[in-house]
């Protein structure tokens, strides 16, 4: 059974979801800032984590475009985005589930939208860069990247 996914699939959607998540950041950021005091302190708080971040969708980027461009580096960029990706994806759903877990002590538990959110959110991404990363470190697009 063949799981590759086409490369200019892989190109574009991680180039179009890169640009997405930096504007997306961006426009938080810009929001937070015009906000208030107590608001700038959170982000002076969080300022490295939000570098961070940006840091990784811009290795997303880069790795999109230099897909859709054949570079032989990008391969490897984006599998690093994608490893990265599901990582931090599998990070934020177990955060969750632990904080719905702490603060709900001796009420019942609404598990329904945490279920909703990883069927929803998680199991796509982590499916998607696993195809992905199968496909990069496929046979045949060694070849197409190499030659």
């Amino acid at each position: 059974m063949d799981v590759a996914l086409p490369l200019p699939f892989i190109g574009w959607f991680f180039t179009i979801a890169s640009l997405l998540a930096l504007a997306l950041g961006a426009a938080l950021i810009m929001s937070l800032h015009r906000a208030g005091e107590l608001e700038r302190r959170f982000l002076a708080k969080t300022a490295w984590n939000d570098v961070a971040l940006f840091a990784i969708w811009i290795l997303g980027l880069v790795g999109g475009i230099g897909v859709l461009a054949m570079k032989p580096w990008a391969r490897h960029i984006l599998e690093f985005f994608c490893w990265t990706l599901i990582v931090l994806a599998c990070l934020s759903a177990a955060t969750r589930l632990y904080v719905l877990k702490r603060h709900s002590a001796g009420e019942p538990l609404n598990w329904l939208p945490a279920v909703a959110g990883l069927f929803v959110v998680l199991i796509p991404i982590v499916a998607l860069c696993a195809a992905t990363i199968v496909t990069l470190r496929s046979e045949a697009v060694r070849q197409a990247f190499s030659g």
